[in-house]
């Protein structure tokens, strides 16, 4: 089975090509943000990107009719629960109309539709960041009407999660695993028996990011929000300019880590180690929606690269679970897996 694998970001496009489990090829395509802006919505962006991958493709030596099926990233969907799901008219017409707001991950699903009905192959998108298997006690805020809502690094999550039921030896469905995604972005998700049932998710709550704020004193908060500033000045602040960025200047987590202990910056060693005891809360708390019932803790992402890091954070939390270290992402070969599961077995999930 041969697969194209799409994930378009804010100003690349990754695609990459697989045979069953065989990575054969992989692009990065870039584009300059100038040409990105030029569009007033994200959705606006297909054609432009669809026709620089059929170039790309050429280029390689492939063409679309040596797919079986084509792969895209999923976005700001509707909840829905984890799954492989098939790319319909209600897909196209949630990425059109995005219930959750804009994001270039949404092109994904669009693009695997766009390109694999001009050969009438299959489209796929897998685990996007709207997966939602939440206990219904995990969507109590403290406010009637501001329920908490699930939105994570699922795509990431669910294959490491298998890689780790695979390394302990047991399948995910019967474990109870805490997973920690370490990137830009970071979240902590309580895996129970295979869905996951609670999640801190960077947007909302939990820790900070490298950028983001997480859960912000809500006083101090509403404070921001009536000085003067607009909402779109607000949300800019503490989804890009908060994290560890608002007290070290910087949103690369290794020069941070280099300055705070190869060159004794205080601010960086400040934020690093607070960022450390953040996560280390997290994970206590989804320890405890599992009932320190726990099989593993498992580390992912791009920080999880760091073995200072990973230690620090083990040093709060190695008592109450075996921790395990998949460090980076593996999100191209995520959506292959999920769409050569698909092929194989011919069940997939259907949007509605």
């Amino acid at each position: 089975m041969k697969i194209l694998v799409i994930n378009p970001g804010a100003t690349s496009t990754k695609i990459a090509v697989y045979e069953n489990d065989q990575e054969l090829m992989r692009v990065g395509i870039d584009h300059d943000a100038a040409e990105m802006d030029k569009y007033a919505n994200i959705v606006d962006q297909m054609p432009f990107r669809r026709d620089v991958i059929m170039k790309t493709l050429d280029a390689e030596g492939y063409k679309l009719e040596d797919f079986d099926a084509i792969c895209g990233r999923g976005g700001l969907f509707k909840h829905i629960p984890s799954g492989t799901y098939l790319v319909n008219d209600a897909v196209i017409r949630d990425i059109k109309n995005p219930p959750y707001g804009e994001h270039a991950a949404n092109l994904g699903a669009y693009l695997a539709k766009e390109l694999g009905d001009k050969v009438g192959i299959p489209a796929f998108f897998v685990d996007p960041v709207c997966v939602d298997e939440l206990d219904d006690v995990a969507r109590y805020s403290g406010l009637k009407g501001m329920e908490r809502q699930s939105f994570f690094h699922a795509l990431n999550q669910k294959s490491v999660a298998r890689k780790a039921a695979k390394e302990i030896g047991k399948a995910y469905e019967d474990l109870n695993l805490v997973v920690v995604h370490l990137g830009g972005g970071v979240s902590v998700a309580a895996h129970k028996k295979g869905r996951v049932v609670d999640v801190y998710n960077v947007k909302d709550d939990g820790s900070m990011g490298m950028d983001r704020g997480g859960a912000l004193p809500a006083n101090a908060l509403v404070n921001l929000c009536f000085s003067g500033k607009t909402k779109a000045e607000v949300k800019k602040i503490i989804g890009h300019e908060a994290g560890v960025f608002s007290y070290t200047g910087t949103k690369d987590f290794r020069t941070v880590e280099n300055k705070a202990f190869d060159e004794g910056d205080k601010e960086c060693l400040g934020a690093f180690r607070a960022i450390a005891y953040q996560l280390s809360k997290d994970i206590g708390a989804m320890s405890a929606v599992l009932h320190f019932d726990v099989d593993a803790i498992v580390y992912t992402g791009g920080m999880a690269y760091s073995d200072r890091f990973c230690e620090e954070i083990t040093s709060y939390v190695g008592k109450v679970a075996p921790v395990l270290r998949f460090p980076g992402e593996e999100e191209m070969r995520s959506l292959a897996d999920g769409a050569l599961r698909a092929l194989e077995t011919k069940e997939y999930k259907i949007y509605e």
